[in-house]
């Protein structure tokens, strides 16, 4: 199995809006669950304490290596990304790893 972890800091924005953007990265990431191979759990976490320096946390586990790569091209991912993801982000941290 493998894990895959994503920080991800927002653009500035009014707290609104950013609220809006976190429960859509939220929603739509989740939604990918059971609708690609070797997908095999993904939550998001947007509710992060005021200690917090990242606003969305992605935390997924897929079958392999070769699963992740997969993920990463979907195309329900990609367009999810695009769409949801890349467009209100600041920076974005990630680690994989065998577990």
């Amino acid at each position: 199995m493998v894990k895959h972890i994503i920080l991800w800091t927002l653009k500035d924005m009014p707290d609104e809006e950013k609220e809006a953007v976190k429960q859509g990265i939220k929603r739509e990431l989740e939604g990918l669950q059971g609708k690609i191979a070797g997908l095999l759990e993904i939550h998001v976490q947007i509710d992060g304490l005021a200690s917090s320096n990242a606003d969305v946390m992605l935390d997924s586990a897929f079958a392999d290596e070769e699963a992740l790569k997969n993920y990463a091209v979907h195309p329900q991912h990609v367009a999810v990304a695009d769409g949801f993801v890349r467009p209100y982000t600041e920076t974005r941290s990630c680690i994989d790893f065998p577990c």
